[in-house]
């Protein structure tokens, strides 16, 4: 086997889990087992939570200023910088991510967060003193940590959303304890590998394995100041609403329907090529991918044939290959909810324009691309989030009705405008009800906000807003 794993990371150390049982991580390419990670009990989080509340008081981590917590974070980001390419392969292994995608995501982006919050935090006062409206005096505004952080990762994007997370909580001063989904557990210990040879304080970052029950222990746990998640709406929801009833600060970033508007004047050519990375990035399992694809009525039938040629064109195959842009599903239960889906959308009397089934492969948990034509925006394809490669073309008629189909949905995390006229793009982009929407391509800036409205979470990540979500705000009223 080449990857086994018996402990987790606490307090700084390397410790059997309380249960000394295992998960088994299996390969989606080729359904064999290829590592074995450490499955945590109750009892490893509160040891986690302990470990990392104490790190929180410590001289090591609370007595640093600003300046010195960013150095650690440059050293933590060196360190990752050294086994980039492997960590983007040990990605790729467990989910099926395209290997030229996971060197991007996987690999260089954890680094360059880490890099930017630490600028970022060399930049953020930690006090201000502001005049009083009244003129009696002046006011000290104190940044302080919110504490330790409860941070609970998904399996599509493990090392760059685990940093989303982890990069401005340390910059700030709290203090985490990660939790990562179990398909992709092997990564987030050689994270937490690389942050010991930082020379992070010990308790700083714990890592905690295991299914939902362990990520339900922890978001609930006492000790736990603040919860930073990223997953689906229903498990979001859930969250939310423990976080609630403890009035404990939360970050939910969560699913996404996003529509992408091609309007009248729109080069379909350079759309087209748009919308490989904008709507089946990393085999369609991304969160704010516009796989809604609004057409013009008078155009639908053109549009439907161009992305159908891209879907054909695309190459299904083993993700560690660089020629690679589809790979396999995470799982099996993963394929079969996508693959029941396509089956929805046959049944609904859509136009199935390229894919519905599986490539001529003996292993591994693949579909191929899929685009259904004709497509009304009540159809479950197009309301329903599939998170896989599963595109929706809906006709509409007039530019109003664009944006009313847009935005007729529970959620509102990207979005896409295709135009020839980029000061019209973004026109139409100003009246979509979304967190984020791209003019003629989409991608994360991390020096901006990034998050959804509707249910598609609360809160931001990323950006100068990125890190403000794990201060807490003090005022010190001062006489004159």
């Amino acid at each position: 086997m080449k990857h086994a794993y018996d402990s987790l990371y606490l307090g700084g150390e390397w410790r059997k889990s309380a249960s000394g049982r295992t998960i088994p991580v299996v390969s989606p390419a080729d359904e064999q087992q290829f590592a074995t990670v450490p499955l945590a009990e109750p009892g490893d989080v509160d040891a986690a939570v302990a470990a990392a509340a104490s790190a929180l008081r410590s001289p090591e981590w609370a007595g640093l200023t600003p300046q010195q917590r960013a150095g650690l974070l440059e050293r933590f980001a060196d360190e990752l910088e050294k086994n980039a390419a492997d960590r983007a392969a040990l990605t790729s292994m467990q989910n099926g991510m395209p290997i030229t995608i996971a060197t991007a995501s996987e690999g260089a982006a954890p680094v360059g967060l880490l890099r930017y919050y630490a600028a970022v935090a060399r930049a953020t006062p930690i006090e201000e003193r502001r005049p009083r409206i009244d003129g009696m005096g002046e006011t000290v505004v104190r940044r302080e940590p919110v504490g330790v952080v409860a941070a609970i990762v998904p399996w599509n994007f493990p090392q760059v959303l685990t940093m989303f997370k982890v990069a401005p909580a340390l910059a700030a001063g709290c203090t985490v304890v990660l939790k990562p989904a179990p398909e992709t557990t092997v990564d987030a210990l050689e994270l937490a590998a690389a942050a010991e040879r930082a020379g992070l304080p010990p308790g700083v970052l714990n890592v905690v394995t295991g299914g939902g029950d362990i990520g339900e222990y922890l978001v609930a746990h006492p000790g736990v100041n603040k919860v930073a998640f990223t997953g689906s709406t229903a498990a979001g929801r859930r969250i939310g609403e423990v976080c609630g009833k403890l009035v404990r600060p939360v970050t939910l970033e969560l699913g996404g329907k996003s529509a992408a508007i091609v309007l009248d004047d729109a080069d379909l050519a350079a759309t087209v090529q748009g919308l490989a990375a904008s709507s089946l990035l990393n085999n369609g399992q991304t969160c704010y991918l516009s796989t809604r694809i609004l057409a013009p009525r008078s155009r639908h039938d053109e549009v439907v044939d161009a992305v159908a040629g891209l879907a054909s064109s695309l190459t299904v195959g083993d993700p560690l290959e660089p020629d690679t842009h589809i790979g396999p599903l995470v799982s099996r239960r993963q394929r079969d909810r996508v693959e029941s889906y396509i089956a929805l959308g046959k049944e609904s009397g859509a136009t199935l324009a390229a894919g519905g089934g599986r490539p001529d492969r003996d292993r591994g948990w693949f579909v191929r691309p899929t685009v259904f034509g004709g497509v009304g925006n009540d159809s479950r394809i197009a309301r329903e989030e599939i998170f896989g490669p599963v595109l929706a073309v809906i006709p509409y008629d007039g530019l109003d009705e664009a944006v009313a189909i847009a935005n007729d949905s529970d959620y509102g995390l990207g979005g896409t405008i295709w135009t020839s006229d980029v000061d019209k793009g973004l026109d139409v982009a100003r009246r979509v009800e979304t967190g984020s929407v791209g003019v003629n391509f989409y991608a994360l800036d991390v020096g901006a906000p990034f998050g959804g409205i509707k249910s598609s979470g609360l809160g931001r990540e990323l950006g100068p807003e990125g890190l403000a979500a794990y201060f807490t705000l003090k005022s010190i009223f001062l006489p004159r």
